[in-house]
């Protein structure tokens, strides 16, 4: 076990906030960029491929029908021993991110008894009276957080620390699953009964599961207060659905309430790292959290939150609640009334135009922000892609899962860091891989850049929370808007571009090794009932056209083969203009003509 706890001298250098402006112990302005460690302390479905499970704990409880409790518990250490490791974190800060967000679950700050306890009400619902009075219990006779060195949760944090600290990276603690649960959404909090955390009182009438959170995190100032590579206390993630529909008041008084208490606690300990807010909403909607409402005396190093999903990037567009600030004018608006940082916590499962825009926009604003996620199963928006592995119910797909998600099985999603880290603030491309002519191109390896330099299609990103925009039709390999997804060739399975429509192209940076004319065959087929074509230039000079008959379903396939124009030289760009609809392209093959031949012709 690796223990990370400072000397109290260090507390001096821990990040802070100074008016609008997060800075670091030399009144340097910090900008946090960063990646959420989402499915690691706890799991999220989807993420997961488990979907109809639903929540973390509705999978175990699945696993335990044909699992004892005791291997399932196995089974967990596994996974979390090998989800996040030293490895990934040197990867993160590889890829120029100055921080990691840890989504944590409360249970594992739970000893193995008390968590075996909350399991049962998991179970089974006419447990739960009995586990609300077990943690009443625990938490007033002491016995709750009370001993690090037996506690999962402690030493995840302190190996993360460890492994952060020597890659210069910052750590944001987040307490993703609170005691109650803090939404009615099971799959983000993996609560029992929705909402409890706001609701639920012991037999002395108090919000137990409140005055638990509030204990945990007076454990963890006193254990990290010093600390100065935990940059700030994420203390509740996303509350949600606090609205009269779910008999609350409404009006945010209930965090409120408990936001305060938190603050106080935590300062009470003598702790001055930043603490972060989420408003209600998932994350986004602050009446009465402001400054000013909060009733505490030291509203000192508060930060508030954003979780950016499926809206705008536009600055100009802006929201008619003030306090409501997922939209970058409202958050900007935000940080200038109240002089207070903000950071956008999440941000991401969008295409890679999307997260492109999100990370220039904010950027310019000096506003940092957090990539939801670092992995995730057939994850096309993560910074790492897991590996398909069957059915975490059969012990088949459990040992795939557990090989699967290690780092050195999982596979870099080079367009997204692209996205993220290199194409904010520029129009300029890069190629996805060394393309060389002669040669064979794969259709699917077209340029890294933003739509209308890189690639041009009809849908390419999503603004909208309320529609079904899809901006990969196909779900596959790639996150533009290009419609990449899987070929079955025959007895082969590929990647091909496909859903192709009138006015869409992609590009490529070729070398051409030789100049002259070549035979270029495509392997295409046609989904549509009409003939497609394809017209491709170099330097923006038709060099072929392809005309694509109908093909009998979408499952054949056929070798087209036709000469090019003379082509230059160089490095130049190879562009595939869809001029009539409906062709699929797996791959271009360019083959330079007989220099005889070329003469004779």
């Amino acid at each position: 076990m690796l223990l990370l706890i400072s000397s109290n001298s260090e507390g001096q250098n821990l990040l802070r906030a100074k008016g609008a402006s997060i800075v670091d112990g030399q009144g340097k302005e910090v900008i946090l960029k960063g990646v959420g460690l989402g499915g690691w302390l706890l799991q999220e479905s989807y993420m997961l491929s488990t979907d109809t499970l639903n929540a973390q704990g509705r999978v175990k409880r699945a696993m335990r029908r044909t699992m004892s409790a005791s291997e399932v518990e196995r089974f967990y250490q596994q996974y979390r021993d090998g989800f996040i490791t030293k490895a990934d974190i040197d990867f993160i800060a590889a890829q120029g991110f100055n921080c990691v967000r840890l989504p944590m679950h409360y249970d594992l700050f739970l000893t193995a008894a008390q968590r075996r306890v909350r399991e049962q009400a998991l179970d089974q619902a006419s447990a739960v009276p009995a586990y609300v009075a077990a943690l009443a219990k625990w938490y007033d006779a002491d016995q709750l957080f009370t001993n690090p060195k037996e506690l999962d949760g402690f030493r995840y944090i302190d190996n993360l620390l460890a492994w952060c600290k020597a890659n210069k990276l910052y750590v944001i603690l987040d307490l993703h699953a609170v005691p109650g649960g803090q939404g009615a959404d099971r799959n983000i909090n993996d609560g029992i009964v929705p909402l409890d955390l706001w609701k639920r009182r012991d037999d002395k009438k108090r919000l137990i599961y409140q005055d638990v959170t509030v204990r945990l995190w007076q454990k963890l100032a006193v254990r990290y207060r010093n600390e100065p590579w935990v940059a700030m206390y994420d203390v509740i993630n996303e509350p949600h659905g606090m609205d009269a529909a779910h008999d609350m008041a409404g009006d945010n008084s209930e965090a409120q309430t408990l936001y305060s208490r938190l603050i106080t606690a935590i300062r009470a300990q003598g702790d001055k790292h930043l603490i972060m807010l989420e408003g209600n909403g998932y994350g986004n909607e602050y009446t009465n959290l402001t400054p000013d409402k909060l009733p505490i005396k030291d509203k000192a190093n508060l930060v508030y939150n954003a979780h950016r999903y499926w809206c705008t990037n536009d600055p100009t567009v802006g929201d008619a609640n003030p306090n409501q600030i997922n939209l970058i004018h409202n958050l900007v608006a935000f940080r200038g009334r109240w002089q207070v940082p903000v950071w956008v916590g999440e941000t991401g499962e969008n295409s890679n135009e999307w997260l492109t825009a999100a990370a220039q926009a904010l950027n310019e604003q000096h506003i940092g922000w957090c990539h939801w996620n670092v992995k995730r199963v057939a994850g096309t928006t993560s910074l790492l892609n897991i590996k398909p592995y069957g059915s975490i119910l059969t012990p088949e797909g459990r040992g795939n899962l557990l090989r699967n998600i290690q780092f050195r099985n999982c596979e870099p999603n080079r367009d997204v860091l692209d996205a993220l880290m290199r194409q904010p603030g520029t129009t300029a491309t890069k190629a996805y891989t060394s393309l060389t002519l002669p040669g064979t191109i794969a259709a699917t390896h077209y340029d890294m850049g933003r739509a209308g330099t890189a690639y041009q299609d009809s849908v390419y990103q999503k603004t909208d929370y309320r529609r079904p925009d899809r901006w990969n039709l196909g779900g596959a390999s790639r996150n533009d808007g290009v419609d990449v997804g899987l070929a079955h060739d025959g007895d082969n399975t590929a990647l091909a571009v496909q859903h192709m429509t009138g006015g869409e192209w992609f590009q490529y940076t070729v070398n051409i090794k030789k100049a002259g004319r070549y035979v270029m065959q495509a392997r295409v087929a046609n989904e549509g009932a009409a003939p497609a074509e394809l017209q491709l230039r170099v330097a923006n000079k038709p060099i072929a056209t392809l005309a694509v008959p109908p093909t009998t379903n979408a499952g054949t396939w056929t070798t087209l083969t036709t000469m090019t124009a003379a082509l230059p030289v160089g490095q130049h760009t190879l562009r595939v203009y869809v001029v009539e609809p409906g062709a699929r392209l797996g791959w271009l093959q360019f083959n330079l003509v007989a220099a005889s031949a070329q003469g004779g012709q």
